[in-house]
């Protein structure tokens, strides 16, 4: 039996996330502590107190999933368990990628608060409020989806941005874009074509300034080998050098998160279980709609830590 561990992305957040692992395991409330220093704030404060507005500005929201995710897998941790030999590969979604490889030991949860604080900073301001969108896509083939942003383009950008599985698509772009194509994928025959609530137009090529400003970030950082493989976002393969990680990170400001892509090939590479650490329970979903033969598992919790321990071990 293969296991993975994911970690999830923007939209998982919620007030009060993490807290009963803070109460509960001191090696959980230390993560929260380091982030807290390393962005010289008291994000924790907000993660358990809300409110929601704030946390979940894309800036708040990125470091603070990472930090619940770190969390959990300290927790884990300190009862013996390490991920070298007992994990096979890492994912994240998207921001998720960070958390995967902070776990992993390529970077430092300091580092990686502070890299998730730039990248959500960077991300809002690469495209002015209001000039960019998102529209998720439910129900329609990828080829007619693509065919849609083209059409609908017309020299301006409208692309997909996640590929998460079970019939959802993300599409990404300017706003007129990403519009015209939502109704032209309705027109095509999708079940559903929803505006998002978003900041930004995530994953997309109007996203090139933040992707500059994170090459520079990952740059400075110390930066490790990590302890198991992470599947990357970009290239959906297992990548181990800290050069390509980071030339990958780079590349996932701009490009398309291949979740659907990343499941199968964990399907078809031995992975029989999955688990998502971290808050909420949306990749268990994703991955029960992408492949059933393999078994999902959320830890975010005291009690899910306890559970999960008795299986992993």
């Amino acid at each position: 039996m293969a296991v993975a561990f994911t970690f999830p992305g923007q939209g998982s957040q919620a007030v009060g996330m993490g807290k009963d692992l803070a109460d509960a395991f001191p090696e959980a409330r230390r993560v929260f502590q380091e982030v807290d220093e390393a962005l010289g704030e008291n994000l924790s404060k907000l993660i358990w107190e809300g409110p929601e507005e704030t946390l979940t500005l894309t800036a708040n929201a990125q470091p603070a999933l990472m930090a619940v995710s770190l969390a959990t897998v300290r927790a884990l941790e300190s009862r013996g368990f390490s991920l070298q030999g007992k994990v096979a590969y890492v994912a994240g979604h998207s921001l998720g990628e960070y958390s995967a490889l902070a776990a992993a030991g390529f970077v430092s949860v300091a580092d990686a608060a502070r890299l998730l604080r730039v990248r959500g900073n960077a991300m809002q301001a690469a495209v002015p409020a209001g000039e960019g969108a998102m529209a998720a896509i439910i129900g329609l083939e990828q080829a007619d989806v693509e065919a849609a942003c083209a059409e609908a383009a017309k020299g301006s950008v409208c692309q997909i941005a996640n590929d998460n599985g079970g019939g959802q698509l993300v599409i990404s772009g300017a706003k007129a874009a990403v519009e015209l194509a939502a109704k032209l994928c309705t027109e095509k025959g999708a079940k559903r074509a929803l505006m998002l609530q978003v900041s930004a137009p995530f994953h997309s090529a109007l996203m090139a300034p933040a992707a500059d400003v994170m090459r520079e970030a990952l740059a400075g950082v110390t930066r490790h080998a990590p302890a198991v493989p992470v599947v990357s976002n970009v290239s959906v393969t297992p990548v181990s050098d800290p050069d390509e990680i980071a030339r990958r990170l780079v590349e996932q400001v701009t490009g398309r998160v291949r979740w659907r892509e990343t499941v199968e090939w964990f399907g078809g590479n031995g992975v029989t279980t999955l688990y998502e650490v971290g808050a909420g329970k949306v990749l268990s979903g994703l991955a029960r709609r992408i492949n059933r033969d393999i078994a999902t598992s959320a830890i975010g919790t005291a009690a899910d830590v306890e559970a999960a321990l008795a299986t992993l071990a």
